[in-house]
C-alpha cells in the first residue's frame, strides 16, 4: 500500500462519479447526477442500471456481501450483512443485485431507540438508499449509505432529517438569493470536521474495567507531570503513532476521504485529524467512517483509540470542531466578507441570519451537543462553556456596528505583519484573531463550533444549524417578498440583526467568571448539564421550528428528547455499575492487601525490638481510614443505583442520575484517587494515568 501513488490509488474503493460516468450509460449517468443534487427523483431505470453497475464494480473489489449502511439513533452506524448468491440450476449459485435490493432494505427496527415510537412487537423498519452519498467496498462488503425509518414512516435515524434540513437551508436561501445572486440554483452547507482522540496501549487498556465498559477511566490520580509543559502539542510524532497515522490516512484515502491534518494536542496521549471540507451529508457519513477507522487501525498496532470526550480527568479532553460554511452551485462562499464587507450585502444577510439563528436557537445548539460524556469536558477550561456566544472577531464586530449606524465606510483593515527578520516574508494578517474559548466562533469565512463531542455524530448538529439558519432565512425572504424596495429591506434586516440579537455576539474570554456574570446580565441561558439543556428541546418554539421547516413532525421531536435522555440515564448508570464493581472486586482487596503488608513490617520491626516510628503508623492509620470511607462511598453508591426502579418519564429518570448517582460517584473517585497516591505502585490494582498516557 505504501509504494502506491497516493494520486492512484485515492478513492479506489468507492463507486464516486467517476466510476459512475465509466460504467454507466450517459443517459443514466446525468439523470443519477440530477438526483444526487436533488433535482429530480430516482427512477426506476436509473436504480436498476446503477444496481447492475455496482454488484460488477464491488465484486470485482472482492466484495461477496452488501450492506445497507445506516446511521440509528444509538449514535453509531448499523449494518447488516447479504450475500450477493442467489440459487443456481445444478447446485450453482449466481451474483445478482437487484434495484430493489438497492433502494430497499428491512432490517429489525424493534431493538434500536425509539423513544416510544415504536413498542417492541412493531419490527418492521425500512432502509433506503442515499444516492447522495457514494457507496464503497470495506472488509469484502459494498456499504450502501441509506436512510432509516419505522414501518408507519417515523423517522428513526440521523441521516433523513439531516437531508431534510438540507433541503430547508437550501429553499430558503434560494429565496433570499433571488434578490442578490439570481444565478445561483443550489447553496448547500459544507462542513470539515475535525477529529480529536487519545491513543493507548491495548495491553494496559484491557486491565482497565472502566475503559473497556465506559471508554473513560473512572478513577485516576493525577500523574506528577501532566500537561503543564505544553510540550506535547504539536510535538514531535512517536513512531508507533506515527506508524499508526499513516495507515489511518492511507485507508480513509482509499475510501475517498480528503484527510488532510494530523498532529499531538495538548494532553498527552492525545491527537487530531482534520479532513477537507465536503457536502454536509457526506462528511456526516465519512466522520462516522473515521472514527470506526480509527478504532480499527488501533488494533493492528496493539493500540486502543478511546473517542470518549473526557478519557483523563485533569487534562484536556476531545472534542469534535464544526467547521460550518454556505457555498452555492456558482462558487461563491456566502460566508466569505470579502475585501470591503460593509459594501457586501450577500455577506451581512447571510451573517445576518446566523446571528438571529444563535440568537434565538442557542437552547438548541446547547442541546445538540448535551450528553453524560461532554459533561465531564465543557465548562472546564479547555472547552467552551455551557453558555452559547458567538465571535466574529473586531473587525467583522466594527462593520456591523458600523453599518447599523449608518456609516457609509469604514477604515478596518487587517494589514499585514513585520516579523522583524529580514529574510521572512511579509505575513498577510487575517480580519480576526482565533478565540478557542468561543463555542461558535467566525474564523474568517465559516463557523467553527466547538462544543461537539468527540464520539457524537455530527449529523444532529448540522440538523440543527441548518435548521436554525434555514428559519432564519425564511423569515428574510417573506419579508423581501413582501417589500416594496427589496434593496431597502436589505439594509433594514442587517440593521435589525444587528440590534436585535447582538447580544449573542461576544469577542473576549469565554472562560472568564465575568462572562458568566455578562451572560446572565444579557439574557442568555446557561444550561449547566446535559439534562438541563435536552428538555428544552420540547420547548413549543423549537417544536414549532423543526415542524415549520419539515425537519421532524411533533411526535418525533418528543421522541429524539426521551432517547436522549434516557441515554443520559443508562450512561451514569452503567458507570456507576462498573465504579462499584472495580471498588468492591479491585481497589479494596488491593488496599487491604497493602494495608497488611505494612502491619506486617511494624510487628516483624517489633519483634526485632524496633520502634515502629510515628510516621509509619500515622500511614497505616491514614490507609485504614480511607479505606473506611471507600466502603461507606461504595455502600452509598450502591445504594443509590436505582435498579429495576419505574420512573414516571425519561426526564425523571435522567434528572435523579444527574442529581443523586452523579454526586456519589464524585465522592467514591475522591477516596479512591487519594488511595492511589498512598498505594505502592506494585499493589495498585489497575495500570495508572502515568502508565496509560506516557507509556504508548
Amino acid at each position: 500500500m505504501g509504494k502506491e501513488k497516493l494520486t492512484d490509488y485515492f478513492g479506489c474503493d468507492v463507486f464516486n462519479e467517476a466510476v459512475m460516468k465509466e460504467r454507466l450509460p450517459q443517459a443514466i449517468f446525468e439523470g443519477l447526477l440530477q438526483t444526487r443534487r436533488q433535482d429530480l427523483p430516482l427512477t426506476e431505470e436509473i436504480a436498476t442500471a446503477v444496481a447492475n453497475a455496482m454488484k460488477e464494480w464491488a465484486i470485482e473489489k472482492g466484495a461477496t456481501h452488501f450492506t445497507h449502511w445506516f446511521q440509528p439513533m444509538t449514535g453509531i452506524t448499523a449494518e447488516k450483512h447479504d450475500s450477493f448468491i442467489t440459487p443456481a440450476e445444478g447446485g450453482k449459485v449466481m451474483m445478482e443485485f437487484s434495484a430493489k435490493e438497492l433502494i430497499k432494505g428491512e432490517p429489525d427496527a424493534s431493538s434500536f431507540p425509539s423513544g416510544g415510537l415504536r413498542a417492541t412487537f412493531e419490527a418492521r423498519g425500512y432502509t433506503t438508499w442515499d444516492p447522495t452519498s457514494d457507496a464503497f467496498v470495506k472488509d469484502g462488503s459494498l456499504y450502501i449509505p441509506t436512510a432509516f425509518c419505522s414501518y408507519s414512516g417515523e423517522v428513526l435515524d440521523k441521516k433523513t432529517p439531516l437531508l431534510r434540513s438540507m433541503e430547508a437551508l437550501n429553499r430558503e436561501a434560494l429565496r433570499v438569493l433571488k434578490y442578490l445572486e439570481p444565478r445561483a440554483t443550489h447553496v448547500y452547507a459544507t462542513v470539515g470536521a475535525e477529529q480529536e482522540y487519545f491513543i493507548v496501549d491495548k495491553a494496559l487498556y484491557l486491565q482497565r474495567e472502566d475503559l473497556i465498559f465506559t471508554g473513560h477511566t473512572l478513577f485516576g490520580a493525577h500523574p506528577p507531570k501532566g500537561q503543564e509543559l505544553s510540550d506535547h502539542y504539536f510535538g514531535n510524532i512517536k513512531e508507533r503513532i506515527n506508524r499508526f497515522m499513516q495507515e489511518v490516512d492511507e485507508t480513509l484515502w482509499r475510501l475517498g476521504v480528503c484527510s488532510k491534518t494530523k498532529h499531538n494536542e495538548v494532553a498527552p496521549a492525545q491527537h487530531e485529524l482534520a479532513p477537507i471540507f465536503s457536502n454536509c451529508n457526506v462528511a456526516a457519513d465519512q466522520n462516522q467512517l473515521t472514527m470506526e477507522v480509527l478504532k480499527k487501525v488501533a488494533d493492528h498496532h496493539g493500540l486502543v483509540c478511546l473517542l470518549h470526550e473526557k478519557p483523563f480527568a485533569g487534562f484536556n479532553g476531545s472534542g469534535k470542531h464544526n467547521n460550518w460554511a454556505l457555498c452555492t452551485d456558482t462558487g461563491l462562499n456566502l460566508l466569505n466578507p470579502g475585501k470591503d464587507p460593509i459594501h457586501n450585502d450577500i455577506f451581512l444577510v447571510f451573517l445576518s441570519a446566523v446571528i438571529k439563528a444563535v440568537d434565538e436557537y442557542g437552547d438548541m445548539l446547547r442541546l445538540s451537543c448535551a450528553t453524560a460524556a461532554n459533561d465531564y469536558r465543557l465548562g472546564g477550561h479547555e472547552a467552551p462553556p455551557s453558555i452559547i456566544s458567538m465571535f466574529l472577531g473586531e473587525e467583522i464586530t466594527a462593520v456591523l456596528t458600523d453599518y447599523a449606524q449608518g456609516a457609509q465606510g469604514c477604515e478596518h483593515c487587517a494589514g499585514s505583519l513585520q516579523t522583524g527578520v529580514h529574510s521572512l516574508a511579509v505575513l498577510s494578517k487575517d480580519g480576526a484573531d482565533r478565540n478557542r474559548t468561543s463555542p461558535f466562533a467566525f474564523t474568517g469565512n465559516k463557523f467553527e463550533f466547538r462544543m461537539v463531542g468527540a464520539n457524537q455524530s455530527i449529523s444532529g448538529i448540522n440538523i440543527t444549524i441548518n435548521t436554525m439558519v434555514a428559519d432564519a432565512l425564511c423569515t428574510f425572504a417573506d419579508r423581501l417578498d413582501a417589500a416594496q424596495d427589496p434593496k431597502e429591506e436589505i439594509k433594514q434586516i442587517i440593521t435589525e440583526s444587528v440590534t436585535k440579537h447582538g447580544r449573542i455576539i461576544f469577542n473576549g474570554n469565554n472562560y472568564s467568571q465575568e462572562w458568566v456574570q455578562e451572560a446572565q446580565r444579557r439574557g442568555l441561558p446557561h444550561f449547566k448539564n446535559a439534562v438541563e439543556a435536552l428538555v428544552h428541546f420540547r420547548d413549543k418554539k423549537n417544536i414549532d421550528q423543526m415542524v415549520r421547516m419539515g425537519i421532524f413532525t411533533e411526535t418525533e421531536v418528543l421522541s429524539r428528547c426521551d432517547i436522549m435522555l434516557d441515554d443520559y440515564a443508562n450512561t451514569i448508570n452503567i458507570e456507576a455499575r462498573t465504579m462499584v464493581d472495580m471498588a468492591q472486586k479491585q481497589i479494596f482487596p488491593a488496599v487491604m492487601q497493602y494495608a497488611g503488608t505494612l502491619c506486617q513490617v511494624i510487628n516483624q520491626k517489633a519483634k526485632a525490638g524496633i520502634s515502629a516510628l510515628k510516621k509509619e503508623k500515622e500511614y497505616v492509620e491514614t490507609i485504614n481510614r480511607l479505606t473506611e470511607e471507600l466502603l461507606f462511598a461504595t455502600e452509598s453508591l450502591q445504594a443509590a443505583i436505582p435498579g429495576n426502579k419505574n420512573f414516571a418519564s425519561c426526564e425523571e429518570k435522567a434528572r435523579y442520575f444527574a442529581e443523586s448517582v452523579k454526586p456519589k460517584m464524585e465522592a467514591l473517585r475522591t477516596v479512591v484517587d487519594r488511595l492511589e497516591v498512598q498505594t505502592a505502585k506494585k499493589d495498585w490494582p489497575m495500570p495508572t494515568y502515568a502508565d496509560l498516557m506516557f507509556m504508548v
